[in-house]
């Protein structure tokens, strides 16, 4: 098996951020959190390297990546749209909003197009109840989302 150049790279970029939160207690989520910050997502690769690093199983690890969904196994889209699933944003419209970005981008929630423009996800609270439904565009929440605006920022997101 050849090692790549990229490969190389991502583990130097593990190693040292895991060294810099190594002095922590129960580092591992922050150590996550900061491979995804850096990398874009948290490589498959990773997991060994985590658990070897910090005396962990690797199914600890794993069961610690998988159990959050706001870690990747790979790096999400130009545009990220996260549309908020939790009680009041239901009740307000959500629904909709899933079948139209779903309509518009051809994909389930939690992939991404295959040109790399646009990943659409759920998350179950934004913090926006009361201006919802809500989504969230790159870091940014909206709130008193219609569908024909998320379909302007899909649209939007498909051409760039």
């Amino acid at each position: 098996m050849t090692t790549s150049v990229s490969d190389v790279t991502t583990e130097a970029a593990i190693s040292a951020i895991v060294a810099a939160h190594r002095h922590q207690r129960g580092p591992l989520l922050e150590i996550l959190h900061a491979i995804q910050s850096e990398l874009g997502h948290v490589p498959k690769e990773a997991v060994p390297l985590l658990a070897r690093e910090l005396n962990l199983s690797r199914a600890d690890v794993h069961g610690v990546v998988t159990f959050y969904h706001d870690f990747r196994d790979a790096p999400a889209g130009r545009t990220t749209v996260r549309i908020c699933r939790a009680e009041a944003c239901q009740a307000l419209g959500a629904s909709a909003l899933v079948g139209c970005a779903e309509e518009r981008t051809g994909l389930p929630l939690g992939r991404t197009s295959a040109d790399g423009s646009v990943t659409v996800e759920q998350v179950f609270c934004l913090g926006n109840c009361a201006l919802g439904p809500s989504v969230e565009v790159n870091g940014e929440v909206l709130g008193r989302m219609s569908a024909v605006r998320l379909r302007s920022i899909l649209d939007e997101a498909v051409t760039s």
